[in-house]
């Protein structure tokens, strides 16, 4: 017969053993990284390029390991939206000059 003190412990331990279950799909950590990646490229018309480039507060580069599938150049704009863009395009770089530019003159 099961007293009431051995059925206090079973429970705990099985509260323990289902917490310690679930840690790892909660706990903060390299898969929490990849929320922020680019999965496709902006559709930006050329002539869209300098109200980027007026607009963007910030750029980072995305590579194309992990969890992020894509390498993409990934603007942040003043109104927090991020637009997503290829690397290799001529109208990116320029942008990414004008950002830089733009950062150099406020140091």
């Amino acid at each position: 017969m099961e007293t009431p003190h051995s059925a206090m412990k079973f429970q705990i331990l099985f509260l323990f053993l289902l917490l310690t279950c679930m840690y790892p799909s909660v706990a903060p950590g390299p898969m929490s990284s990849y929320e922020n990646c680019c999965l496709k490229y902006a559709d930006v018309k050329k002539k869209n390029f300098w109200n980027i480039g007026k607009h963007a507060e910030s750029y980072r580069i995305q590579e194309s390991d992990g969890g992020c599938n894509i390498p993409a150049v990934v603007f942040t704009m003043k109104n927090s939206k991020t637009i997503c863009a290829e690397p290799n395009l001529p109208w990116v770089n320029k942008a990414i000059q004008v950002l830089n530019k733009k950062k150099a003159a406020t140091m």
